[in-house]
């Protein structure tokens, strides 16, 4: 077991293969720290991929060029919590997380944020010099 807490970074072009390597950071993540219940570990990596899945998908829509789309996972653990920071210089977030529901049945998308949010203790969106920042905070059980 690697000392606690423990930080892993993760730096990668806004692309959809990204999302495969998104994966394996975090089972590096989990092998830092075996205690981690299946069921933190099952929440904590839906909230990171769904999040990482909207950065990929509408942070850059607009950009033409894949090396100015780039994303920056920060994970961190300790005894209590698990945390990631996923930030990205992309479009602004026009949506108020307070207000976040699922869509109708039939919809085909939409239900990400959501389903992110409800799998973790915190959920934040900030905007600053030009960089969004999310921010999950997943209590250990």
């Amino acid at each position: 077991m690697t000392e606690i807490p423990a930080e892993l970074e993760f730096d990668a072009l806004a692309v959809p293969e990204s999302m495969d390597d998104a994966h394996g950071v975090l089972e590096q993540l989990w092998a830092l720290d075996e205690s981690i219940s299946p069921l933190d570990r099952m929440r904590f990596e839906l909230a990171v991929i769904e999040i990482l899945g909207n950065i990929i998908e509408h942070a850059y829509a607009n950009d033409v060029d894949p090396r100015v789309r780039r994303v920056t996972m920060t994970l961190t653990l300790d005894s209590e919590h698990l945390v990631a920071e996923l930030a990205d210089s992309g479009v602004p977030v026009e949506l108020d997380l307070s207000d976040i529901g699922l869509p109708d049945f039939e919809a085909e998308s939409g239900r990400g944020l959501a389903m992110a949010q409800a799998s973790v203790d915190e959920m934040t969106y900030s905007r600053d010099q030009g960089r969004n920042t999310w921010r999950l905070v997943c209590r250990r059980a």
